[in-house]
C-alpha cells in the first residue's frame, strides 16, 4: 500500500495591500492548483478593468466588488492536490481587530 499524502494547511495574514491574495494566487498557480488558461483569462479580464497586475489575486477574490475595488472583502478558501500533498489555503481579509478575528476564524 502506498504512502498517504500529507495535509498542509496554510493561513495567509498580513497588512492591508501587502499582496496576500496576489502571493497566494501565484503560489496556487505555481503548485499546479489552477491552470494557465484560467490565469490568462483573469489577466485579460483584469487588464480590461485597468487592473492587469491583479490576475493572481483574482484566483481568490471572486466577488465583483473585490475585483472592482482591488481589495479582499470575504475570506477565501482554496484546496488543491500535488503529487505529495493535499493543500488547503485560507486567504483572510485585513481588519483593525486582526488578532481577535483570526483567533475566532481559526
Amino acid at each position: 500500500m502506498g504512502k498517504e499524502k500529507l495535509h498542509i494547511n496554510i493561513v495567509v495574514i498580513g497588512h492591508v495591500d501587502s499582496g496576500k491574495s496576489t502571493t497566494t494566487g501565484h503560489l496556487i498557480y505555481k503548485c499546479g492548483g489552477i491552470d494557465k488558461r484560467t490565469i490568462e483569462k483573469f489577466e485579460k479580464e483584469a487588464a480590461e478593468m485597468g487592473k492587469g497586475s491583479f490576475k493572481y489575486a483574482w484566483v481568490l477574490d471572486k466577488l465583483k466588488a473585490e475585483r472592482e475595488r482591488g481589495i479582499t472583502i470575504d475570506i477565501s478558501l482554496w484546496k488543491f492536490e500535488t503529487s505529495k500533498y493535499y493543500v488547503t489555503i485560507i486567504d483572510v481579509l485585513n481588519t483593525p481587530n486582526l488578532p481577535n478575528c483570526y483567533m475566532y476564524w481559526l
